[in-house]
């Protein structure tokens, strides 16, 4: 829970001395002041953003560059005001100056609104109205460069439209707006040793004529501000203070908001209202597969699926009702608006089964097939051999979830809380599915004994291991997925295949034919012409071409096959890079999103994942990491000497 300094309309001496006693105990601070103003403080910090809402107001926008930081002040009110703020300043620099040794006050404005108004050079450009601009001020003796150069640095990797940032360090003017006047006098402000630096920001957030916000302007300033102004907190903690903060990510915010928990449970909901998957799967596939070779492959079958357990309309309602907005953490806010889409578009995708504009409700959740990702794929299937090693018999749907209940059994002694079901399923026709928490199993599936551990690892370890993570996390995202997550889910559960000895020749043909299909289906073809082609071109059993094309066209054509394969590109760049494995446990996140769960492991709004996946455990694992490491391809992964 939030602790909370009680409202207030007045800084009155009752108030700066429970300021005081919270910051001395290393409590949060968190109350309202005077005309909407408010000072929230997470924990003890060496630094302070303040931002001072102009006397005429109509500076829309900018309250919201501070209010992302672990620590600031949003003063409302005339000037008159301003040596109550300086009291409320000088609480907190007193007391956590005592604590650090140095304290920095950072204020944030905006320049005028007619700044913006700039023309562009040539007709064939972007308009540099949108180019950030800032300026950083400071002057006197007690200038700490090194903060500033830091600062000046990271702001030039803010950009807009692929505009960069111009920042320019003036140190004559001073670090406060020019219609205002300094908070903490100098000589005051050399014996707190507070070193108080300014940064004027120019407003291409707004309109300059209307004073309009442009929304999506202002979120991605606010978080490339955000970036810059915790690196150099970071060189100023290390610099000038006795704080060791592990990296700058650590001094953001760890304290959450009632809005945060409330849009997180929201979006959870309207996820688990429906199995996407499940509702897009044929319930007919088996009968479809038999009057389909009934018929010598001549027509097209026909698919049935799942009466819809939802309301499209009243889903979607639910959807744009969550106040999203109200989120000020710009790193939770960009991960929450990505979901609340993605689920408006799944949603879309639900109500369009059957019809033409299921396939381009996929292509804009899943995406295309890339020339990139295709020519790998056709090289897959060109260099990897058709035939098949079957030695070691097969086992049954009732055979293997027999094993998958001993691989849960391993982690629910682990965690307790894990208590996923192996449910083998008349309604589906083969192949494994997870789905909220539990392994569902095709009742016509068989094994091949060789490619069990893989199976299992691939399910158990990566999908339901990342699934049961996701909810010992704060965020219930985390196990019902962040947008775009299916492409490292399956990446990585493909990658276990191959860590753990199992990841077959066959397998990866297979992974490579999703990838044609898909793109064949994009480009137009018929469910009977990527039959032919699975079929006659590339040597695949009539039972698995059609397994194939079924999984690409249902619903009237699902790209998300594709993912596996672009996944498996992806974690393995990602390795080849350095990338850590932990974060990839956390939940169930996108590549895009690696930085930003690291982020939040690092403010401790998130937990190390709580179980490892068994097979590192595993002899000959770690080797096969080391040689993930040093570079491999797909194709590496089965033609190798690794392999």
């Amino acid at each position: 829970m939030m602790s909370r300094v009680a409202p207030s309309l007045a800084i009155t001496d009752e108030l700066l001395e429970d300021v005081r006693q919270r910051l001395l105990a290393g409590k949060r601070v968190r109350c309202a002041l005077g005309d909407g103003g408010r000072l929230h403080i997470d924990r003890q910090l060496p630094f302070l953003c303040l931002y001072r809402v102009p006397p005429g107001g109509g500076d829309e926008g900018t309250d919201q560059l501070v209010c992302g930081e672990a620590s600031f002040l949003i003063a409302m009110g005339p000037k008159r005001a301003d040596p109550q703020i300086a009291r409320l300043i000088a609480v907190v620099v007193e007391t956590l100056s005592e604590r650090f040794g140095d304290f920095l006050l950072l204020e944030i404005w905006s320049a005028p609104d007619r700044d913006v108004a700039v023309a562009a050079d040539r007709d064939d450009v972007v308009p540099t109205e949108l180019q950030p601009d800032f300026v950083i001020s400071a002057r006197g003796p007690n200038i700490p460069r090194r903060t500033v150069d830091t600062l000046r640095r990271h702001l030039l990797r803010v950009s807009m439209l692929k505009q960069q940032a111009t920042v320019h360090f003036d140190p004559v003017l001073r670090a406060h707006p020019s219609d205002r006047t300094y908070l903490l006098k100098a000589d005051p402000g050399r014996s707190r040793r507070c070193h108080q630096l300014g940064l004027c920001v120019r407003p291409i957030y707004r309109d300059h004529e209307s004073g309009e916000l442009f929304p999506q302007v202002l979120r991605e300033l606010t978080r490339g501000m955000g970036r810059a102004l915790k690196q150099s907190f970071f060189t100023f903690a290390k610099t000038h203070t006795t704080a060791t903060p592990r990296h700058f990510y650590s001094l953001g915010r760890n304290a959450m908001v009632k809005a945060v928990w409330d849009v997180d449970r929201r979006l959870a909901e309207i996820s688990g209202a429906f199995d996407f998957i499940l509702q897009v799967t044929p319930v007919n596939a088996e009968g479809a597969w038999r009057e389909f070779r009934r018929g010598r492959f001549e027509h097209a079958p026909s698919f049935y699926y799942r009466p819809l357990v939802v309301e499209p309309t009243m889903l979607k309602r639910q959807i744009f009702d969550v106040p999203i907005e109200k989120i000020e953490d710009p790193t939770l806010s960009e991960l929450f608006r990505q979901r609340q889409d993605e689920l408006d578009r799944k949603i879309t995708m639900l109500s369009d089964i059957g019809t033409p504009r299921f396939l381009l409700g996929s292509r804009q959740v899943y995406g295309d097939v890339e020339s990139d990702l295709l020519e790998v794929a056709a090289s897959l299937l060109e260099h990897v051999p058709t035939r098949q090693d079957l030695r070691g018999g097969k086992l049954n749907a009732k055979e293997f979830a027999e094993r998958a209940e001993k691989e849960v059994a391993f982690y629910r002694a682990r965690m307790p809380s894990f208590v996923a079901e192996v449910q083998v399923r008349e309604d589906l026709f083969s192949g494994l599915l997870c789905s909220g928490g539990d392994l569902l199993i095709g009742h016509q599936v068989t094994v091949p004994a060789g490619r069990v551990e893989a199976l299992l690892q691939h399910e158990v370890g990566t999908h339901l291991l990342t699934h049961y993570n996701g909810l010992m996390e704060p965020f219930r995202q985390l196990h019902s997925g962040f947008a775009g997550y299916d492409a490292l889910q399956e990446g990585l559960a493909v990658l276990t295949e191959y860590l753990v000895g199992g990841l077959s020749r066959a397998r990866m043909r297979i992974l490579a034919a999703r990838v044609l299909a898909a793109r064949m289906m994009i480009d137009g073809a018929s469910f009977i012409e990527t039959f032919r082609c699975l079929d006659r071109e590339h040597a695949f059993s009539q039972r698995s071409a059609y397994t194939i094309t079924m999984r690409t066209y249902r619903g009237g054509g699902l790209t998300k096959d594709a993912v596996y394969l672009r996944g498996l590109m992806e974690i393995l760049e990602y390795l080849r890079n350095g990338g850590e494995f932990e974060p990839l446990f956390v939940g169930k996140i996108a590549a895009d999103h690696i930085p930003l769960i690291k982020e939040l492991l690092h403010r401790n709004v998130l937990d190390p994942p709580v179980l490892r996946p068994r097979y590192f455990e595993m002899k000959g694992v770690g080797e096969r990491i080391e040689r993930t490491r040093h570079g491999l391809s797909a194709l590496d992964l089965v033609m190798g000497p690794s392999a």
